[in-house]
């Protein structure tokens, strides 16, 4: 009896065995897949740490020149841009981030449902814009200071 089989007896399809050989849990060992279903795999079966990572968003170009970064985590408070879709253009204050499932509610977009009542369109943080920041968390206040001392005495010791 070569190959694998059930506890019955019976034969694996191959699709079976694929399913097998694929862990079912997070792996950090994980490095990159070509194939999109892995890709899919790492980012549904990620911890939530590691989610909140890839909710960050591009800044303006105004506040990339004040704060130095490209690009930061999104959160409730600050205002947005949508760069794509069918909202292109609209500006509006993020009222909910779901890390889970990687999706962020903004104010004022809503689509209306069949019934007439409406509902909040879930958008991708690669579709979006940070044009103000919410600066009322003291741990952001500490976070984003950091970076800026940190590059300018990097900058100094070059010189």
């Amino acid at each position: 009896m070569q190959g694998r089989y059930k506890s019955d007896g019976r034969k694996l399809q191959k699709s079976q065995i694929l399913f097998i050989k694929m862990k079912k849990k997070f792996s950090t060992k994980w490095k990159s897949s070509k194939q999109p279903r892995k890709q899919r795999k790492y980012l549904a079966n990620a911890p939530l740490h590691l989610k909140r990572k890839l909710l960050s968003v591009n800044l303006s170009k105004d506040l990339r020149k004040k704060y130095e970064k490209r690009n930061i985590v999104i959160r409730k408070g600050d205002v947005a841009r949508i760069m794509k879709g069918k909202f292109k253009g609209k500006k509006g204050k993020v009222i909910n981030v779901n890390i889970k499932k990687l999706s962020i509610n903004i104010e004022g977009i809503q689509v209306k449902k069949r019934d007439g009542s409406k509902a909040n369109v879930k958008l991708q943080p690669s579709n979006l814009q940070i044009i103000e920041l919410n600066m009322d968390d003291k741990k952001r206040l500490k976070q984003i200071p950091k970076k800026e001392k940190s590059k300018s005495k990097s900058k100094e010791k070059k010189k």
